[in-house]
């Protein structure tokens, strides 16, 4: 087994509106990118977060750059009473335990 965060150029994460966020991974070459693809799922997504399965929307996997986005439905809107970040910027740290 083996972390993502090892092999990934860039793991980040912004807002994708005031309801949804955002994650961009990033890999240096097509053989990191083909190797890691398949193990970025809804169920693991889901389960880093600590959400439901529903409420990753959507994977996408954009084979040209090596990248994938994972969107999924933010816990509080942005600016919310008692959300903490308002940009999203600190939301991918969960992503460091994400495994292939």
């Amino acid at each position: 087994m083996r972390y993502v965060k090892d092999v990934a150029l860039v793991i980040r994460s912004k807002n994708a509106g005031p309801y949804e966020l955002t994650f961009d991974l990033m890999f240096p070459s097509a053989e990191v990118y083909n190797e890691v693809k398949d193990a970025i799922t809804k169920e693991k997504v889901a389960a880093l977060y600590k959400i439901e399965e529903s409420k990753v929307l959507s994977i996408i996997h954009f084979a040209p750059a090596h990248a994938v986005k994972i969107t999924i439905v933010r816990p509080r809107p942005s600016g919310d009473l008692g959300e903490t970040d308002v940009y999203g910027a600190q939301q991918h740290t969960p992503l460091f335990e994400l495994t292939y």
